[in-house]
């Protein structure tokens, strides 16, 4: 069935867009909303009336108004053509658009020398960045366009100022979190992250404290400080035996580890860090699942390159895309042998559903 155009939308510089390609239906826009909102909704069609029985169907029906938020909807698929996509400024594997109805909500402008801008949104709003309703809004309108490899157009701003079209790198979304109900303690980690990198270690603190060193300090070699009286040796004997026996205690019953790291070292690729730790607020697709309704287990895989500040850029440089197309499959690669240990969900960076079968 047809698609209405685009262009019968008024005023659209009004609007933020977000564009999708060619072939990506509104279920797919509709299971990436509820991951982030889970109340999202399309709503009931308006109701035509009736002039009867042999009157012709329309062939561009209404498109469908998915409810986000009490102050936001998303309205389309809308089909945008050629003609379109330039009037526009939108790239060329545009095919479908949803038009993004929100608050305008502005607060302060970005900070002047920031460098990092990974979404684009202070190059956009340099008057003032959008806060509370349209903030989370065009977050998440972005990181569906990182995820379907679209765009976002962003409605036109004060004193005359152009749309800005954000098209975000899906390359860049590396990270992945495994979300289970079973822990591994750090052998049994390094082991399964072994199989996808054999150098990979654990990264705990090593050694342990030895206490102060003697004669160290203004109460050194007997000297009590000042202020204070000299302990008898009774005392002594009593705290020394206090600390024994919490010793003792803490050996034959240690406090559980809650989280954990390893690290497998990339050279010039920078590292992959397998990060373990308890969650009680994990996201809200993983949330609503029986076993996950009092937290979960955490399995962040992420890719840590050389230079840090290369991750928080709108385009990163050349050799920091080429380390990350090296790191990617190790990243996934690691994902793939912990899910198959533990079980459970895998979300990507954004907090979306991955499908382990994908990995």
């Amino acid at each position: 069935m047809a698609l209405p155009p685009l262009d019968i939308v008024e005023d659209l510089d009004d609007h933020h867009l977000l564009v999708l390609p060619t072939g990506i239906g509104p279920e797919s826009v509709e299971i990436l909303a509820t991951s982030r909102f889970p109340r999202a909704a399309w709503e009931p069609p308006a109701a035509t009336p009736q002039v009867g029985a042999r009157a012709p169907r329309l062939a561009t029906p209404p498109p469908g108004v998915l409810r986000l938020s009490r102050l936001t909807t998303l309205a389309g698929p809308y089909l945008v053509d050629r003609g379109t996509a330039t009037e526009l400024g939108l790239p060329a594997g545009g095919g479908t658009a949803y038009v993004l109805d929100t608050p305008t909500e502005r607060g302060n402008p970005p900070w002047s020398g920031t460098t990092g801008d990974r979404d684009g949104l202070a190059r956009a709003f340099p008057e003032g960045l959008p806060v509370r309703d349209e903030a989370r809004m065009l977050e998440w309108a972005i990181a569906v366009a990182r995820r379907l490899a679209g765009s976002v157009r962003t409605a036109a701003g004060p004193g005359g100022r152009a749309p800005v079209v954000l098209t975000p790198d899906p390359a860049a979304a590396v990270d992945l979190t495994i979300w289970s109900d079973l822990w591994l303690d750090p052998d049994a980690a390094l082991a399964v992250m072994r199989q996808a990198i054999p150098r990979a270690y654990l990264n705990l603190p090593a050694g342990t404290w030895q206490g102060p060193a003697h004669a160290v300090g203004p109460g050194g070699a007997g000297h009590p400080l000042p202020g204070t009286e000299p302990l008898t040796q009774a005392q002594r004997e009593y705290l020394h035996a206090e600390a024994d026996a919490y010793d003792r205690a803490m050996l034959e019953e240690p406090v559980p580890m809650d989280s954990y790291g390893l690290l497998a070292d990339l050279d010039l690729d920078g590292f992959v860090a397998l990060e373990i730790g308890g969650e009680t607020n994990p996201p809200p697709v993983v949330a609503g699942l029986p076993w996950a309704a009092q937290g979960a287990v955490a399995y962040r895989v992420r890719w840590e390159p050389v230079e840090e500040a290369d991750l928080e850029k709108e385009r990163a440089p050349l050799a920091h895309r080429v380390a990350r197309g090296r790191a990617t499959p190790l990243v996934v690669a690691v994902a793939r042998a912990v899910h198959a240990k533990v079980g459970g969900e895998v979300t990507d960076m954004m907090g979306f559903v991955v499908d382990p079968a994908d990995l």
